[in-house]
């Protein structure tokens, strides 16, 4: 176990993965957009039918299987999904072989788009050279080890947390604690930035960072129950300012 750090100042940096360092959600749009583009052109689905096809896709991508854990197969549990959607869609029994094509044209497209821009690389780098550097992203292991590969995310940072490998995920504090243990720093030497209030900014405000900087990258109106982030920007490329700021504070 790493001994944690003493003496005040900002000494390490937590940043979340999906859509605050990679637009994952543009890289769905445009798998998405394939996948209609199969199923209209090569099956003879109407433009309406093939995107209802993709919201009930989308639907159970979101819920998850409630059995699903670290052991299944991931991609079985992907493609299956994409059967159910097109056998709901189309009322009949769906065929394996079409909802295996229509899942793996999906993967391949949105691992296409998956990665992390030149310009987010260089701020990362420069960053390096200051701070310790961990991300912390929710998700299942074998999804986010996944992403985490194409994007050579191990050239940015010293940890990769992923918490699907642990018993509990942001915004729970034991997992922060983790990754407080992982770096050998205290809480308050520590910025959380991401783009979820819900995981990322809550997260970092119960487990006591010294500050939290909230990527709003579609201009979201938060709630009154949200957490309340120290610094809203709406690109991560924003926050070497800010933190210029935080670490004349602390």
């Amino acid at each position: 176990m790493a001994a944690a750090e003493t003496g005040a100042g900002l000494r390490a940096l937590l940043f979340d993965l999906d859509n605050t360092l990679i637009d994952t959600a543009g890289a769905d749009r445009k798998a998405e957009r394939q996948v209609k583009d199969l199923l209209i052109l090569q099956h003879r689905y109407g433009e309406f039918v093939a995107g209802l096809v993709i919201e009930k896709f989308k639907t159970k991508l979101e819920a998850g299987h409630p059995y699903s854990s670290t052991k299944i197969d991931i991609d079985k549990e992907r493609t299956l999904f994409m059967e159910l959607a097109i056998q709901e869609t189309n009322d009949h029994k769906a065929a394996q072989d079409l909802a295996t094509q229509c899942y793996l044209k999906w993967k391949k497209t949105r691992l296409e788009h998956i990665y992390i821009p030149d310009e987010v690389k260089a701020m990362l780098r420069e960053l390096h050279q200051s701070y310790k550097l961990l991300l912390l992203t929710n998700g299942h292991s074998a999804i986010q080890r996944e992403k985490i590969d194409v994007c050579k995310c191990q050239e940015y940072f010293d940890q990769i947390v992923v918490g699907g490998e642990y018993q509990e995920q942001k915004p729970a504090r034991s997992i922060f604690q983790e990754c407080f243990r992982l770096l050998g720093v205290k809480p308050d030497a520590c910025v959380m930035i991401g783009d979820s209030l819900k995981t990322d900014i809550e997260g970092g405000v119960n487990s006591g960072v010294s500050a939290t900087i909230w990527i709003n990258n579609n201009n979201e109106m938060p709630d009154e129950e949200s957490a309340i982030p120290d610094y809203t920007v709406k690109s991560v490329l924003d926050i070497k300012d800010i933190l210029k700021n935080i670490k004349s504070k602390v």
